[in-house]
């Protein structure tokens, strides 16, 4: 099942493979997107300057990740969808959905276009930072296969 720890672990992984100045941060910091809003996302990923493991916001995050539940599915699905790209530099906004195993990936476009796809294997490439991330690497085993 998707969890965090999964979603972290994929780009940890994908990170070291593509060799670039990224790194990771799971739910432990924010995102500012207005001066009086901000969400946490389950995992973060930034591009250049290296973030302190204290820090509380992250300003440029390039990548965040939700992963689904009950509670939060309207949440993540709709507000955070448009409050995330109202940030500068971000350019992808996944959503991962573990009960039905697939990542619905937004991607900032040209001008206020915003692509999105539904992943259920495969690779997904996140172009730019250039990573790489094996989709199955958000899931464990599925259940009932061995």
């Amino acid at each position: 099942m998707a969890t965090p720890s999964t979603a972290w672990r994929a780009f940890e992984a994908a990170i070291a493979q593509a060799d670039l100045p990224c790194r990771f941060v799971l739910d432990s910091a924010a995102v500012r997107i207005d001066a009086r809003s901000s969400y946490q996302p389950d995992v973060l990923v930034t591009w250049g300057e290296p973030v302190t493991d204290d820090a509380l916001v992250i300003p440029h995050p390039v990548i965040v990740v939700e992963v689904l539940s009950p509670g939060n599915a309207m949440k993540d699905l709709r507000d955070k969808l448009q409050g995330y790209f109202r940030v500068a530099g971000l350019q992808h906004y996944l959503v991962v959905d573990p009960d039905k195993r697939l990542i619905i990936h937004h991607a900032r476009g040209h001008g206020d276009v915003i692509g999105t796809r539904i992943v259920s294997a495969g690779d997904l490439a996140l172009d730019p930072p250039g990573l790489i991330v094996a989709v199955e690497d958000f899931f464990g085993p599925a259940l009932g296969h061995s």
